[in-house]
C-alpha cells in the first residue's frame, strides 16, 4: 500500500504534491526526526521546532505576505504537513502543531504591531507559541471559562487558570482567553497575546501523560498587559477560538491518520516475516481480515480529512460539520487501527520501546483534545438538527 496513493485524489494540486514529496524527503533523512526520543521533551520540542523552522516548513503557518509560503493559510497543506511529521515522529507533529495554534490568532486578528512582534520568531522556529484555552472548569464547553480580564487603565488584568496547555513552561507567548463580560455568555470573551515572561503569569503543574508531549497549567494572578495585547476587539474571543479550531481541528484527524498509516506500514512489514505454524502471518485469513479492516479505516479517514481541507480552501461557508466528522472518525479509526497492529505484534507490540507500542500510547490523547469524541458528535448533531 503505497502511502502516497491518496495524492491523486482531486482534492490535491500539484504544490501539495511537491510539498508531500520534499517534506517526505527531508523526513527521511533528518537522523534528528528520526531519533527524536523522550526522555528530555522540552529540549526535543524546541529543537524540532527549531528544525521545523529553519527547513521552511512552518512557513505554512502564515500567509505569504507575513513571510509565509502561500498566498493564504492552506489547511490542505498543513494536514499534509501534520500526517507526514505523525507518520516519523509525535513530537515532531506537535511540535509544529502548537505553533500553529500559538500563531493563527495573531495572523487573523493581531494588528500589524502584532503580528511584526511574534510571527517572524514563530515561522524561525525560534519563538514558541501556545494556545491557552482549557481550564480546569471548562474544555469543550468554551463559553464557560471562567478566567476574568478587568480593565484598569490602558492594561488589562488577568486572572484564573488554564490546565492542559501544550508548551506550558517552554512557550515564549501564550494565547490567552478570558472573560470580560458576564459569566456564561459566550460573546463576553476577549483573547490576549501575552508573554511567557509576564509578571503574574507562572506555571503551577507539570503533569506526565502517556504519550511525550510538553503539557502543563497556566496560573495567572494579578498578570497585568497592554491593552494593546488583545486580538481584535473585547467580545471577539469565541469567534477568535472558533476561527482557530476550525482550521486547526480537521489537522487533528491527519495526525491521527499519520499515526495510522505508520501502524499500518509496520504491521504489514511483520507479518510478512512473521512465520506462524510453518506460514508466514499474513497468509492466514485472519490476519488479512484485520489488515483489510485497518486499511479501510485508514483511507475512509484520509477521505474525511482532505474532504475537510478542501472544502476549508475552496469554500466560503463555515466547515464545523465537516472539520469535526475529520476530527472524530480519524482519531477513532487510528485507535483501532493501533490496536489491530499492537495485537499482530504480539508480545513485541506491547514492549517499550517499540514503534507501535509508542505510536499505542500517541494516538490515545488525540480523542481528547479539541474537543473529545464525544463533543464532536454533539457538534455534528447541531449542525444537522440545530439548537432548540
Amino acid at each position: 500500500m503505497n502511502p502516497s496513493d491518496h495524492l491523486s485524489w482531486p482534492f490535491f494540486e500539484t504544490h501539495h504534491r511537491d510539498l508531500s514529496g520534499r517534506l517526505t524527503a527531508w523526513a527521511l533523512d533528518n537522523k534528528a526526526l528520526r531519533e527524536s526520543g523522550e526522555n528530555d521533551v522540552e529540549r526535543t520540542t524546541r529543537s524540532l521546532a527549531a528544525s521545523l523552522g529553519t527547513a521552511g516548513w512552518l512557513r505554512y503557518l502564515v500567509p505569504a505576505d507575513l513571510g509565509g509560503a502561500l498566498p493564504a493559510i492552506d489547511v490542505r497543506s498543513l494536514c499534509l504537513i501534520r500526517e507526514t511529521l505523525a507518520f516519523h515522529s509525535g513530537i515532531a507533529d506537535c511540535a509544529f502543531a502548537i505553533q500553529g495554534l500559538g500563531s493563527a490568532p495573531v495572523t487573523l486578528f493581531g494588528t500589524d504591531n502584532l503580528r511584526k512582534k511574534y510571527l517572524p520568531g514563530v515561522v524561525a522556529g525560534t519563538r514558541l507559541g501556545a494556545f491557552a484555552l482549557s481550564e480546569p472548569e471548562s474544555g469543550s464547553d468554551v463559553a464557560g471559562l471562567r478566567t476574568t480580564a478587568r480593565r484598569e487603565a490602558g492594561d488589562y488584568v488577568l486572572d484564573g487558570a488554564k490546565s492542559w496547555i501544550s508548551n506550558a513552561g517552554i512557550a515564549d507567548h501564550y494565547i490567552v482567553f478570558a472573560r470580560t463580560g458576564e459569566p456564561g455568555d459566550a460573546k463576553g470573551l476577549a483573547a490576549f497575546v501575552v508573554d511567557g515572561d509576564t509578571p503574574g503569569l507562572e506555571i503551577t503543574e507539570r503533569p506526565e501523560i502517556i504519550a511525550p508531549h510538553v503539557i502543563g497549567t497556566v496560573a495567572l494572578r494579578n498578570c497585568r498587559v497592554s491593552a494593546s495585547s488583545m486580538l481584535g476587539e473585547p467580545g471577539d474571543g469565541f469567534k477568535i477560538a472558533m476561527s482557530t479550531l476550525d482550521i486547526f481541528r480537521a489537522t487533528v484527524g491527519a495526525a491521527a491518520l499519520g499515526f495510522a498509516r505508520r501502524a499500518l506500514h509496520e504491521t504489514v512489514s511483520r507479518v510478512r516475516e512473521r512465520v506462524v505454524f510453518g506460514r508466514k502471518l499474513a497468509q492466514f485469513q485472519a490476519t488479512q481480515m484485520r489488515l483489510s479492516d485497518m486499511a479501510v479505516d485508514v483511507d475512509a479517514s484520509a477521505l474525511l480529512v482532505y474532504r475537510a481541507a478542501w472544502a476549508k480552501d475552496t469554500q466560503s461557508h463555515r466547515i464545523t460539520r465537516e472539520s469535526a466528522m475529520a476530527k472524530l472518525y480519524a482519531t477513532e479509526a487510528a485507535q483501532r487501527v493501533i490496536d489491530s497492529a499492537v495485537q499482530l505484534f504480539g508480545g513485541l507490540g506491547v514492549t517499550v520501546g517499540s514503534v507501535v507500542e509508542r505510536l499505542y500510547r500517541e494516538i490515545r490523547p488525540l480523542r481528547i483534545y479539541e474537543g473529545t469524541s464525544e463533543i464532536q458528535k454533539i457538534i455534528i448533531a447541531t449542525q444537522l438538527v440545530g439548537k432548540d
